[in-house]
């Protein structure tokens, strides 16, 4: 498959080529969109500068006990690991992750709506979003593999052919994320640069990727450059805790080696502006519990 869109931010190449400042602004709109939403202008300011904002115990855990005894449902669900949207550790049998969440569940698909988070987006896009992707990350006390370094972008751009940057991703903390359990890490200012990577993208590069992902993944140099520049953080917090990052910033996560499990809900919010198109690796799109494909209404809060 080809696409006849010109391709601004190529990658996936034969060899290593620098990375480059970001096209696309970071937050996007008019002042007066921007002055609309719940987020402070110091709030807004920092998302800018740093790609990611982070709000400890945002909703009560309480209200995350219904979501977590439903996750605990899933985990004991023998048919439900079977699902193609269901990733296993590997060489374990324990659930990885589950994609298309709100597709699965009407409590996560009425949360995608919840103007708690769905006005934060519309500020931070200037538009109405609709969801690109959903999932839950979990892991396992013990045996809760990590993620590679990674900017969910290049992978949107390259495997589902989202064309700019303007997305955000929302984690909502399931259980506790401490410093023990594999927080989610990222790189503040890595969202300024884009970082093109070298190897072509197998056909159906998912179903080995969203286990270990190798393709993909910056470079050492640049990540050292990178890191160097902006260090590294990892937001912490009880369950409830909210995490908001652009699509662009590098993250990664370690493995889970203390007894403490860890799930956390993402939430993948692109703006309507920026649907998906054919994919610029020139592969066949990736299946719809990864990317919509069709559907790109705007949500409704409710």
């Amino acid at each position: 498959m080809t696409t006849s869109h010109q391709d601004l931010f190529p990658s996936r190449l034969e060899r290593k080529a620098p990375m480059f400042e970001r096209l696309d602004p970071v937050v996007h709109g008019n002042e007066e969109q921007q002055a609309q939403g719940p987020l402070s202008p110091e709030e807004v300011a920092e998302f800018e500068r740093k790609g990611f904002l982070s709000f400890p115990a945002y909703f009560d855990q309480a209200e995350m006990e219904a979501f977590l005894a439903e996750l605990r449902d899933y985990e004991r669900d023998e048919d439900l690991k079977l699902s193609e949207g269901v990733i296993l550790e590997p060489g374990h049998e324990e659930i990885r992750s589950i994609f298309g969440i709100h597709r699965i569940s009407e409590r996560f698909d009425r949360l995608t709506r919840d103007p708690r988070l769905l006005r934060i987006v519309e500020q931070l896009l200037g538009s109405g979003a609709y969801i690109h992707q959903s999932r839950i990350n979990y892991k396992p006390g013990f045996k809760g593999k990590g993620f590679n370094w990674h900017s969910d972008f290049e992978t949107w751009h390259t495997e589902d052919g989202m064309p700019r940057m303007r997305c955000i991703s929302c984690s909502v903390a399931l259980t506790e994320n401490n410093e023990f359990n594999g927080p989610l890490m990222l790189v503040p200012g890595s969202h300024r640069y884009f970082v093109p990577t070298v190897g072509r993208t197998p056909e159906d590069n998912y179903k080995s990727s969203l286990k270990n992902q190798e393709i993909g993944v910056p470079d050492e140099a640049s990540l050292q450059q990178l890191v160097h520049e902006g260090g590294i953080e990892a937001p912490k917090g009880p369950a409830g805790s909210l995490t908001i990052f652009e699509c662009n910033t590098l993250h990664a996560s370690n493995a889970n080696m203390s007894p403490f499990p860890r799930s956390n809900l993402f939430f993948v919010y692109n703006s309507v502006q920026n649907a998906v198109r054919e994919p610029y690796c020139g592969n066949k799109p990736r299946p719809g519990f990864l990317a919509e494909r069709y559907d790109f209404r705007a949500l409704e809060p409710v």
